[in-house]
């Protein structure tokens, strides 16, 4: 991932939003999400969420989830073990 596949996916999303319609996207600190030179839509605008605070990110919950639930405090023999518990959940 880098700044200009950020623009594209940016330009998507923009693209896709109904006339008058303004998005507001969450983003973590990735570099491709505060890049200088990334170009946004005038219809979206980008809020970064404080470093180390994965409770604001949404994306975050299901990796939660999954480790809550499914990986932790458990032994795996394989990688395959690992993936079929989460194919599980």
């Amino acid at each position: 991932m880098n700044s200009a596949m950020m623009r594209l996916h940016l330009d998507e999303i923009s693209d896709q939003l109904p006339q008058n319609v303004h998005a507001v996207m969450l983003a973590d600190g990735a570099g491709w999400h505060i890049a200088g030179a990334l170009e946004v839509s005038e219809n979206i605008t980008i809020i970064g969420i404080p470093p180390y605070s994965p409770e604001l990110n949404p994306a975050e919950k299901p990796w939660q989830y999954l480790k809550d639930n499914y990986l932790s405090q458990r032994i795996f023999e394989s990688y395959n073990d690992i993936v079929n518990a989460c194919q599980a959940a």
